[in-house]
C-alpha cells in the first residue's frame, strides 16, 4: 500500500518554468541577460565562505536595507524566496477553509491558480479586457463575502499591460477593507508610464489591507538566488513570517540582495536600455502585422490564440525558445540586440507572418 496523498493534488499542475535548449536563444523567462555586477559577485563569493552556517532566518540586514529605501519600518517588511513564495504564503495566512477565494485577473502569473489550490482555497478568474489588462470594474464586482485575497499583478505577466495610480487607487477605494490585496510589482523597475506612476508602496501607506510584492530576480538580475520580499502592514507582515519556511532565503541571496540595493542605481540603468529594446521589437512586430499590446514589462505580448504553441515550436526550430501561453498568446522577454534581431528575423519572416497572420 502506497502512503495517501491529498487527492486533489492530481488537478494542480506543476509550475513549468521557460524551456531551454543548448545552444538556443532563451527568451522564455524574463531574465536578466547581464550577470551580477562585480560588487555583488563579490558579495556572493564572501558569503559562500561560510556556507556551512545557516542563514539569518529573519533576513534582518536585508529587511532593514529594503525598509530604509522605501521609507518604512523593519516591522513593514518581510522576505521570501523569491516572490512566487510570498504569494503562496498569502494563501496560507489569508484563507482557511475551501470556500475561502482568491481572486485574480485571467491570463495572468501562472502561479496564482497553483498557490491557491494548493491552499485548499478557490480561485476566481476574472478575464482580461480586450486590450489584455486587468479588468479592474469586473474584478470589483467579483468580490464576494468569501473573498480573502486579491492578486493584481501590474505590470501583468504575460501580456505586459500596466495601469496608473489614478485607475488603481479607485480599485483600491472599491474593495472592502477586511480583504488583502497583493499589488504584485515583479516588474515595476520597467514601467515607463509618463504620467501617474503606480507605486504600490506610496499606494498602499494608510491603506492596511494593501500589500506590495517586489523581486530580486528581475531587473536586479538574481533570478538564479530566489529572493524577494513584501511590504505591507505589520500585522500581515508578522503573519507571514509565522508561516515562512525557516532559513528558506539563503546566505548568499541576502548578501547579494543587499549589495545589490546598495549598487541599485547602476542596475537600474540597465533597464533603459531593455525598455528601449522592449519598444524596438513592439514597434517591429506591429510593423510586421502583428497584435502587441503596449508593454511596461521586459517582455511582449503575442495574443495569437490557438496558434500559440505552434509559433512556440516554430521559433525553437529557429533557434530562439519563447514562451506559449495555452491558446491565449505568446511571451517573449527583451533579450540583448542580438538575441531580439534574431528572434525578430524569424517572426517578421514572409514564410512566418504568412503561416500565423495570413
Amino acid at each position: 500500500m502506497s502512503a495517501r496523498i491529498r487527492p486533489d493534488l492530481e488537478s494542480i499542475p506543476a509550475y513549468a518554468p521557460g524551456r531551454s535548449r543548448p545552444g538556443a536563444v532563451k527568451l522564455a523567462s524574463n531574465e536578466s541577460t547581464p550577470g551580477p555586477l562585480p560588487t555583488v559577485a563579490k558579495a556572493i563569493a564572501e558569503a559562500a565562505e561560510l556556507a556551512n552556517r545557516y542563514p539569518d532566518n529573519m533576513a534582518s540586514e536585508l529587511r532593514a536595507a529594503v525598509a530604509e529605501f522605501h521609507g518604512v519600518d523593519v516591522a513593514n517588511v518581510a522576505i521570501g524566496c523569491g516572490s512566487v513564495a510570498l504569494c503562496q504564503e498569502l494563501v496560507q495566512i489569508t484563507c482557511a477553509a475551501a470556500t475561502d477565494e482568491v481572486l485574480f485577473a485571467w491570463r495572468s502569473f501562472e502561479a496564482y491558480p497553483i498557490v491557491t489550490q494548493v491552499g485548499n482555497a478557490r480561485a476566481v478568474q476574472v478575464p482580461l479586457t480586450e486590450e489584455f489588462a486587468h479588468d479592474l470594474d469586473a474584478m470589483a464586482a467579483a468580490v464576494t463575502e468569501h473573498t480573502k485575497l486579491i492578486f493584481v499583478c501590474n505590470p501583468n505577466n504575460p501580456t505586459g499591460t500596466a495601469y496608473g495610480r489614478a485607475d488603481l487607487e479607485r480599485f483600491l477605494d472599491a474593495v472592502p477593507e477586511h480583504v488583502l490585496v497583493v499589488l504584485d510589482e515583479a516588474y515595476y523597475e520597467y514601467l515607463r508610464l509618463p504620467d501617474d506612476h503606480p507605486n504600490g508602496v506610496e499606494m498602499g501607506r494608510g491603506r492596511s489591507n494593501v500589500l506590495v510584492l517586489r523581486t530580486f530576480s528581475k531587473a536586479y538580475g538574481l533570478a538564479g538566488l530566489r529572493v524577494g520580499y513584501a511590504v505591507g502592514a505589520p500585522e500581515v507582515i508578522t503573519a507571514l513570517l509565522k508561516v515562512h519556511i525557516p532559513f528558506s532565503v539563503n546566505r548568499l541571496a541576502q548578501a547579494a540582495a543587499i549589495a545589490s540595493l546598495e549598487a541599485r542605481e547602476e542596475l537600474l540603468d540597465r533597464t533603459e536600455h531593455v525598455a528601449a529594446e522592449r519598444d524596438r521589437m513592439r514597434a517591429a512586430l506591429l510593423d510586421a502585422g502583428y497584435v502587441v499590446p503596449r508593454s511596461e514589462a521586459n517582455f511582449v505580448w503575442l495574443p495569437l490564440g490557438e496558434r500559440s504553441a505552434e509559433f512556440g515550436e516554430a521559433s525553437a526550430e529557429a533557434g530562439i525558445i519563447v514562451r506559449p501561453y495555452g491558446v491565449d498568446g505568446v511571451r517573449v522577454t527583451a533579450g540583448d540586440p542580438h538575441e531580439n534581431d534574431l528572434f525578430l528575423a524569424f517572426a517578421t519572416a514572409p514564410e512566418t507572418t504568412a503561416r500565423f497572420l495570413g
